[in-house]
Formats: structure tokens, C-alpha cells, sequence
């Protein structure tokens, strides 16, 4: 059941919106997350898998139902909303039901204070807009398989080729711990899971994917927006991110953008900041929830 809380500093503190008002935003919440992952849903029930954009639902376990549930987020009573009451960290008080933000903050208290370190060092660095994504390149470099049943644009010379031809500049461990063995040595920097905080960048493109991570993290301190905004995000930048592999997605409707070339590097660039201006703002909204 919803914990009972009464008290004016959490009443006076608190936004409250009327039962038209929070209706109104979980219904369009709720179709605009049926609108982004229509795709993966029909896919799912055919039983096909797709190289760009399952990613977001392996590496990022979250189910379409799970993203489609609206939260108003810390500090927002919703009135007349009591079948929400018994909602998991849920709380009634006298003017309506909320998350139950105190409650929450002592359960996840760990993971709020990295979540907030991790960003708050992030986003005092200035993007590098150089790496042209070549992690992907890294992780088949001289290796005999691919990770996507797709064949590379270049075969697996041309390939090698592209890698020994590049100076590597991966500061995310989760894109670096998949380099081959071979590439690993060739990165300029040897992320770790204890150095994230201290290389986290905000050009990447895997931080920026990671702000999705980070909101779901959160859970309903995150409000329903934010996190649709920051699942947007991580899937418009994986598209960018594939579309540079050494991948060939044609079949699949991606146009390669062709980071061995001059104007490959220049679009691909373009494009990393424009990423890394959109997570600039998801990245500020979110240290305002921690």
C-alpha cells in the first residue's frame, strides 16, 4: 500500500495537477511511446531481429510497456488518482498520490550519487569530436566474426585497413572492453569501469546513448517526458552510430556515412555535436532530478 505522508514541507514544496492535467500527459506519453518502439514490437512478433535498433532494448533492457508507464516525476501531486495509490514507490498525501521521492532517494542513494557525479563531471568537459566513431571498426578489427549478421562495407582488409590507418581515441569502457585483442592496444586511452567518471566525455556517443540508461536508472523520480526524450535521443544517435560502422546496411534502409573519407569524418562530426548539444540539455534536466 502508498505510504500515508502529511506535512506542510512536502505540501507547500509540491506542483498539483488536476486529474484533466495528469491524464492528459500519460495518455500522450503513452502514445508517443507506442509511436517510437511500433517498429520493434512488430519486428518482436514476427520473430526478426534488426542490427540498429535492438540494441536499445538489450544493452538498454527496457520493455516498450515499462517506457509507455507516464511518471510525473519528484515534487508533482496528481489529484484524483486513486488507482495509482498502490503503485509501486507511490505515496498519498492530503491533496493526492506522488512518487514517493523520499523513499526512493534512501533506496537508491548510491546510485543517485554516481548517476550525479557521473554527469556533473560530464558535462564540465568539452565535447571531442574526433574519435569518427571507429569503436565499432575496433570491435572486428583482424577478427574472423562480426557481432551483427550483416556484412562490412569494405570486407574484413578493408576493414583492418581503416583501424590501422586511424589513430583510436575511445574514452567509454563499454565500447572499449568489446575492442578485439588486437585492437585494444591501439586505443590512445585504457578505459575501466573506475575511470568513467574520469573520462566520460560529452561528444561521445555512447554517453549520450547512456543518458536513456541513466533516466531509467532513476526510475519515477524521472518525469515520463524526460525519459522518452532521452530514449529519442540514444536512438537517433545509434542510428548515426551504425550508419559509421563498417557495416553495410543497406538492405536495412541506413546509408553509410563513410568515416575513411574526407566528408565522411566531416558529417559524422556534424552530427556528434549536434548529439552532443541535444544531450547537453537531457544532461542538465537530469542533474536537476538528482
Amino acid at each position: 500500500m502508498a505510504r500515508v505522508v502529511q506535512g506542510p514541507e512536502v505540501l507547500d514544496a509540491a506542483e498539483v495537477l488536476d486529474a484533466a492535467q495528469w491524464r492528459a500527459r500519460a495518455d500522450a506519453h503513452a502514445a508517443r511511446a507506442d509511436a517510437l518502439t511500433a517498429g520493434h514490437r512488430a519486428r518482436r512478433a514476427r520473430g526478426e531481429a534488426h542490427p540498429v535498433e535492438d540494441f536499445l532494448y538489450t544493452y538498454y533492457p527496457t520493455r516498450p510497456s515499462r517506457l509507455r508507464r507516464w511518471h510525473p516525476g519528484a515534487g508533482v501531486v496528481l489529484a484524483d488518482a486513486d488507482e495509482r495509490a498502490t503503485w509501486r514507490h507511490y505515496t498519498r498525501d492530503a491533496r493526492g498520490v506522488r512518487v514517493d521521492d523520499a523513499t526512493l532517494r534512501d533506496e537508491r542513494a548510491a546510485t543517485i550519487a554516481f548517476v550525479a557525479g557521473l554527469l556533473r563531471a560530464t558535462s564540465g568537459r568539452p565535447a571531442q569530436l574526433g574519435c569518427f566513431g571507429l569503436h565499432e571498426w575496433a570491435m572486428v578489427y583482424r577478427d574472423g566474426q562480426t557481432r551483427h549478421p550483416v556484412p562490412l562495407r569494405l570486407g574484413a582488409a578493408g576493414t583492418d585497413a581503416v583501424v590501422e590507418a586511424h589513430r583510436i581515441r575511445c574514452s567509454h569502457y563499454d565500447a572499449f572492453r568489446f575492442f578485439t585483442a588486437d585492437a585494444a592496444p591501439r586505443n590512445a586511452v585504457s578505459p575501466t569501469r573506475e575511470r568513467q567518471v574520469e573520462l566520460e566525455q560529452p561528444g561521445c556517443l555512447h554517453a549520450g546513448m547512456d543518458l536513456y540508461k541513466w533516466a531509467d536508472k532513476l526510475g519515477p523520480l524521472v518525469p515520463g517526458e524526460l525519459l522518452l526524450d532521452a530514449f529519442t535521443l540514444a536512438r537517433d544517435i545509434r542510428v548515426l552510430d551504425m550508419r559509421a560502422s563498417p557495416y553495410d546496411l543497406a538492405d536495412h534502409g541506413y546509408a553509410p556515412v563513410p568515416i575513411e573519407t574526407p566528408e565522411g569524418k566531416a558529417e559524422y562530426a556534424a552530427a556528434q555535436r549536434g548529439f552532443a548539444d541535444r544531450g547537453a540539455a537531457i544532461r542538465a534536466r537530469l542533474l536537476a532530478v538528482c
